[in-house]
């Protein structure tokens, strides 16, 4: 650790409200950056996705479990693969307490993996974690969106990944995926986000920010409308249809 100077108290507070002064910048400018995040344009889900858990196979549809928006955690747990990826599941640490929050405002968060349900089940188990979790093996969805890769991108050493083509990486890398749906139960692809920059939405007001409806909270950003201490929820975070 590279030595600091010591100053006297009302000197590192003068420093301190310089640094102060830039962190807001950087706070109105996430904000302005996550305007423009909320109003980029849909692309209508066209095909049929089907999902193996602990309920049967259910279609994307049905993990909405009847909110109109949806996270997908793209967790890298691959067919044949006795445990998920470290950093994958360092963040699922940091959101298993937090999940709870986001399906009782709207948003239900699912994580998807490319493994049978038969082995993610155990690994879940091992981990303690209660949010929803199902498989997408025997679909296109990893494929579709771009975070499980295949034997001819091995062969090419190039793959499609956070929106460029970039150096072959493994068959599994990490992502999140919001989705929403109107009332008439059409779905929607609004947003994705890959790599380091899943770092900016691990977190409650993260993930809402990226979220179509955004926060979704009374003029002046009053919490209380709707958070409550997580066992005063009425719905868990697995929404009572994940305990296998």
């Amino acid at each position: 650790m590279p030595a600091h100077q010591t100053v006297s108290r009302e000197q590192w507070l003068a420093a301190r409200r310089d640094l102060l002064a830039k962190e807001k910048e950087l706070l109105r400018a996430r904000d302005k950056l996550r305007e423009e995040t909320r109003a980029l344009p849909w692309v209508k889900v066209e095909k049929q996705y089907l999902f193996d858990g602990p309920d049967g196979r259910q279609t994307l549809s049905d993990l909405f479990a009847g909110r109109s928006q949806l996270i997908v955690n793209h967790f890298m747990l691959g067919p044949g693969w006795t445990e998920g990826c470290v950093g994958c599941s360092f963040g699922a640490d940091q959101l298993s307490g937090s999940v709870v929050h986001l399906v009782n405002h709207d948003v239900m968060f699912v994580a998807v993996s490319r493994a049978p349900w038969a082995e993610i089940a155990p690994f879940r188990k091992r981990m303690g974690w209660d949010f929803k979790w199902v498989s997408s093996s025997g679909s296109d969805f990893n494929f579709d969106y771009h975070v499980s890769f295949t034997e001819a991108d091995r062969a090419t050493g190039k793959a499609f990944y956070n929106f460029e083509t970039i150096d072959y990486a493994g068959e599994e890398l990490p992502g999140f995926s919001i989705f929403t749906k109107d009332e008439a139960g059409a779905i929607f692809h609004t947003y994705s986000v890959f790599a380091r920059g899943t770092e900016l939405v691990e977190s409650v007001y993260g993930f809402l920010g990226v979220t179509p409806k955004g926060r979704n909270e009374p003029p002046g950003g009053n919490l209380t409308a709707w958070v409550r201490h997580h066992d005063k929820y009425e719905e868990k975070a697995a929404n009572s249809c994940c305990h296998g």
